[in-house]
């Protein structure tokens, strides 16, 4: 029985891991003023954590995303800080495991910072001590005061502003922001006093491509955009979406393989094997 997987392909150039420098928080700020993109992908286990560990990625998110490509629910209301815990820990693990380092955000989810400056706190020290190097909150309106403390306490805070997804009932659901000029107005002056409270960095999710970039060229912290177009500081995505592992489409997802597919013909080809006798193989039995 052959080894090598089938349809496997040697990558062109193998990636030199000792030119790979984790940022830190300050570095953000660096990279925007240096015109150098960033890259940032979602990670909720510790096998992918290895594999991304090994690729020029910058930033990894444990996003509370978790809730639903994980946990199969249909939004990211049911995560919960134990959730974002286990996750976050399990990540870390993985990283760790590789021995290579990234930068990595956790996210606070579902009103874990809005019941009150102690809760709020609470909440990010448990995600720091299960090993984020940072924590990601959404909006900003109404908890101007846990942003502040949280950078004054010493933990480096993203904002997350545009589609905010633990707002899904009160948006209506999963739809592009800043379509009026009202909500254009709002949009950029909520970025606004997220940097002037001390992040480092903003994510921007579904809006308006000519929004993104004025927004972007408004903020000397850098605009990370998932939908947000083609003039923000850095990329992120899914991975489970952007591997093709899932059914989620929309326009801003573009998938680079189609794991689905790959994962399915790899099973079929293990059960033909196992059917036919190929496996196990020769290779693959203990001797005397």
């Amino acid at each position: 029985m052959e080894q090598t997987p089938r349809n496997y392909r040697t990558p062109d150039a193998a990636i030199d891991l000792t030119e790979l420098h984790p940022l830190t928080a300050p570095d953000f700020a660096k990279r925007k003023k240096s015109n150098r993109k960033i890259s940032m992908i979602t990670c909720y286990d510790a096998v992918f954590a290895q594999i991304i560990a090994r690729t020029p990625i910058d930033c990894v998110l444990v996003g509370d995303s978790c809730a639903m490509v994980v946990h199969g629910e249909k939004t990211t209301i049911p995560a919960t800080v134990d959730m974002m815990i286990t996750h976050t820990r399990s990540v870390r693990t993985g990283l760790q495991a590789a021995g290579l380092a990234k930068f990595l955000v956790a996210d606070m989810p579902f009103l874990s910072f809005r019941a009150g400056l102690p809760v709020a706190i609470e909440a990010a020290g448990a995600l720091m001590r299960a090993g984020a190097d940072a924590v990601k909150l959404e909006g900003v309106d109404g908890h101007e005061d846990v942003v502040h403390n949280l950078v004054q306490s010493g933990i480096p805070v993203m904002g997350h502003l545009g589609l905010t997804p633990q707002s899904f009932h009160t948006l209506g659901g999963h739809k592009v922001q800043g379509r009026n000029n009202s909500s254009v107005e709002v949009l950029k002056a909520q970025a606004l006093k997220l940097e002037q409270l001390g992040c480092f960095a903003l994510v921007l999710e579904c809006i308006p491509e000519k929004l993104g970039g004025e927004i972007a060229r408004q903020l000397s912290i850098p605009v990370i955009g998932i939908g947000a177009g083609r003039e923000v500081d850095g990329q992120v995505l899914v991975l489970h979406d952007m591997l093709g592992l899932t059914g989620f489409t929309a326009t801003f997802v573009h998938r680079y393989i189609d794991g689905s597919a790959l994962v399915v013909q790899a099973l079929k080809e293990y059960c033909d094997d196992i059917d036919s006798g190929a496996f196990p193989g020769a290779t693959e039995v203990f001797g005397p």
